[in-house]
Protein backbone atom coordinates (compact mmCIF):
# COMPACT_ATOMS: atom_id res chain seq x y z
CA UNK A 1 0.00 0.00 0.00
CA UNK A 2 2.69 2.48 0.93
CA UNK A 3 4.49 1.63 -2.35
CA UNK A 4 1.36 2.71 -4.57
CA UNK A 5 1.42 5.86 -2.39
CA UNK A 6 4.51 6.41 -3.22
CA UNK A 7 4.13 5.74 -6.54
CA UNK A 8 1.46 8.32 -7.36
CA UNK A 9 3.19 10.85 -5.62
CA UNK A 10 5.82 10.49 -7.72
CA UNK A 11 3.93 10.28 -10.91
CA UNK A 12 2.19 13.73 -9.49
CA UNK A 13 5.16 15.02 -9.24
CA UNK A 14 6.37 14.48 -12.39
CA UNK A 15 3.78 14.96 -14.53
CA UNK A 16 4.65 19.03 -14.44
CA UNK A 17 1.47 19.56 -12.62
CA UNK A 18 2.69 22.75 -10.99
CA UNK A 19 0.46 23.82 -8.00
CA UNK A 20 0.26 27.42 -6.36
CA UNK A 21 0.01 26.98 -2.59
CA UNK A 22 -1.39 30.24 -1.35
CA UNK A 23 -3.24 33.14 -2.90
CA UNK A 24 -0.27 35.58 -2.57
CA UNK A 25 2.32 33.15 -3.78
CA UNK A 26 0.61 33.36 -7.41
CA UNK A 27 2.89 36.21 -9.47
CA UNK A 28 0.32 38.66 -10.96
CA UNK A 29 1.21 39.01 -14.77
CA UNK A 30 -0.12 41.38 -17.08
CA UNK A 31 -1.97 39.39 -19.88
CA UNK A 32 -1.98 40.17 -23.75
CA UNK A 33 -4.03 42.97 -25.00
CA UNK A 34 -6.45 40.34 -26.14
CA UNK A 35 -7.46 39.53 -22.78
CA UNK A 36 -7.97 42.28 -21.66
CA UNK A 37 -11.57 43.68 -21.12
CA UNK A 38 -14.90 42.55 -20.01
CA UNK A 39 -16.27 39.20 -21.07
CA UNK A 40 -19.53 37.71 -20.77
CA UNK A 41 -21.57 34.70 -20.93
CA UNK A 42 -24.72 34.96 -23.88
CA UNK A 43 -27.42 32.36 -23.58
CA UNK A 44 -27.85 29.52 -20.72
CA UNK A 45 -24.48 27.31 -20.68
CA UNK A 46 -23.53 23.84 -18.64
CA UNK A 47 -21.20 25.81 -16.48
CA UNK A 48 -24.29 28.09 -15.07
CA UNK A 49 -26.42 26.99 -12.39
CA UNK A 50 -29.53 28.13 -14.53
CA UNK A 51 -30.12 29.12 -18.01
CA UNK A 52 -31.09 32.76 -16.55
CA UNK A 53 -27.69 33.08 -14.58
CA UNK A 54 -24.83 35.54 -16.20
CA UNK A 55 -21.01 34.73 -15.93
CA UNK A 56 -18.73 37.54 -16.32
CA UNK A 57 -14.99 38.17 -16.00
CA UNK A 58 -13.30 41.00 -16.00
CA UNK A 59 -9.63 41.73 -17.06
CA UNK A 60 -7.72 44.92 -16.77
CA UNK A 61 -4.09 45.30 -18.25
CA UNK A 62 -2.34 45.01 -14.85
CA UNK A 63 -3.74 41.41 -14.63
CA UNK A 64 -6.26 41.95 -11.61
CA UNK A 65 -9.52 39.67 -12.39
CA UNK A 66 -13.03 39.67 -11.37
CA UNK A 67 -14.80 36.20 -11.88
CA UNK A 68 -18.73 37.65 -11.55
CA UNK A 69 -21.39 35.39 -11.69
CA UNK A 70 -25.23 36.53 -11.12
CA UNK A 71 -28.32 34.60 -10.89
CA UNK A 72 -30.41 35.53 -8.07
CA UNK A 73 -27.36 37.02 -6.07
CA UNK A 74 -24.13 38.51 -7.38
CA UNK A 75 -20.69 35.91 -6.59
CA UNK A 76 -17.56 38.04 -6.78
CA UNK A 77 -14.40 36.29 -6.64
CA UNK A 78 -11.45 38.83 -7.32
CA UNK A 79 -8.33 37.25 -8.73
CA UNK A 80 -5.20 37.18 -10.72
CA UNK A 81 -3.65 36.42 -13.67
CA UNK A 82 -0.77 34.48 -14.04
CA UNK A 83 1.34 31.89 -16.79
CA UNK A 84 1.39 28.78 -15.29
CA UNK A 85 2.95 25.74 -17.47
CA UNK A 86 3.26 27.87 -20.61
CA UNK A 87 -0.63 29.11 -20.64
CA UNK A 88 -2.30 32.13 -19.42
CA UNK A 89 -4.84 30.89 -15.62
CA UNK A 90 -6.75 32.94 -13.63
CA UNK A 91 -6.27 32.35 -10.15
CA UNK A 92 -9.14 33.52 -8.21
CA UNK A 93 -8.72 34.01 -4.02
CA UNK A 94 -9.58 30.77 -2.95
CA UNK A 95 -6.65 29.34 -4.86
CA UNK A 96 -8.83 28.01 -7.66
CA UNK A 97 -6.81 27.92 -10.97
CA UNK A 98 -8.38 27.84 -14.33
CA UNK A 99 -7.18 28.12 -17.68
CA UNK A 100 -7.86 31.44 -20.15
CA UNK A 101 -8.19 29.82 -23.48
CA UNK A 102 -8.94 32.53 -26.24
CA UNK A 103 -10.34 30.97 -29.29
CA UNK A 104 -11.58 33.28 -32.42
CA UNK A 105 -13.01 36.06 -30.58
CA UNK A 106 -14.43 33.81 -27.98
CA UNK A 107 -12.75 32.94 -24.33
CA UNK A 108 -13.16 29.49 -22.82
CA UNK A 109 -13.02 29.79 -19.06
CA UNK A 110 -14.18 27.28 -16.24
CA UNK A 111 -16.75 25.31 -18.56
CA UNK A 112 -17.80 29.06 -19.98
CA UNK A 113 -17.55 30.69 -23.24
CA UNK A 114 -17.73 34.36 -22.51
CA UNK A 115 -17.43 36.89 -25.37
CA UNK A 116 -16.18 40.67 -25.04
CA UNK A 117 -18.73 43.43 -24.39
CA UNK A 118 -18.18 47.02 -24.09
CA UNK A 119 -19.08 47.18 -20.26
CA UNK A 120 -19.91 44.80 -17.39
CA UNK A 121 -23.18 44.52 -16.12
CA UNK A 122 -24.26 46.90 -13.02
CA UNK A 123 -23.93 44.22 -10.53
CA UNK A 124 -20.96 43.48 -11.51
CA UNK A 125 -19.59 46.95 -11.29
CA UNK A 126 -20.78 47.66 -8.31
CA UNK A 127 -18.88 44.16 -6.68
CA UNK A 128 -15.97 45.71 -8.62
CA UNK A 129 -16.24 49.33 -7.23
CA UNK A 130 -16.86 47.87 -3.91
CA UNK A 131 -13.79 45.30 -4.19
CA UNK A 132 -11.77 48.09 -5.19
CA UNK A 133 -13.03 50.28 -2.29
CA UNK A 134 -12.45 48.15 0.55
CA UNK A 135 -9.80 48.51 2.49
CA UNK A 136 -6.52 46.54 1.93
CA UNK A 137 -5.98 43.19 3.52
CA UNK A 138 -2.50 44.73 5.19
CA UNK A 139 -3.62 47.82 6.28
CA UNK A 140 -3.58 48.20 9.67
CA UNK A 141 -6.62 48.88 11.38
CA UNK A 142 -7.79 52.40 12.68
CA UNK A 143 -7.99 51.59 16.94
CA UNK A 144 -10.01 54.56 18.61
CA UNK A 145 -8.77 55.89 21.61
CA UNK A 146 -11.50 54.38 24.35
CA UNK A 147 -11.49 57.03 26.84
CA UNK A 148 -12.67 59.66 23.94
CA UNK A 149 -16.34 57.36 23.56
CA UNK A 150 -18.94 58.85 26.00
CA UNK A 151 -19.79 55.09 26.73
CA UNK A 152 -15.89 55.06 28.26
CA UNK A 153 -16.06 58.43 29.89
CA UNK A 154 -18.89 57.48 31.37
CA UNK A 155 -17.38 54.60 32.80
CA UNK A 156 -14.28 56.07 33.68
CA UNK A 157 -16.23 58.84 35.83
CA UNK A 158 -17.86 56.45 38.21
CA UNK A 159 -14.86 54.55 39.02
Amino acid sequence: MKKWIAMTAAAVALSGCAQIPNYQSAVKTPPPAALVGNWQSKGPQKGLVSSEAIASLIITPAGDTLDCRQWQRVIAKPGKVTRLDDEWVNVNNQVRVMPLELEGGMLHYDKLVLEKVSQPTSECQTALDDINNAPKADAQPTVKNKKSHPKAMRKNQKS
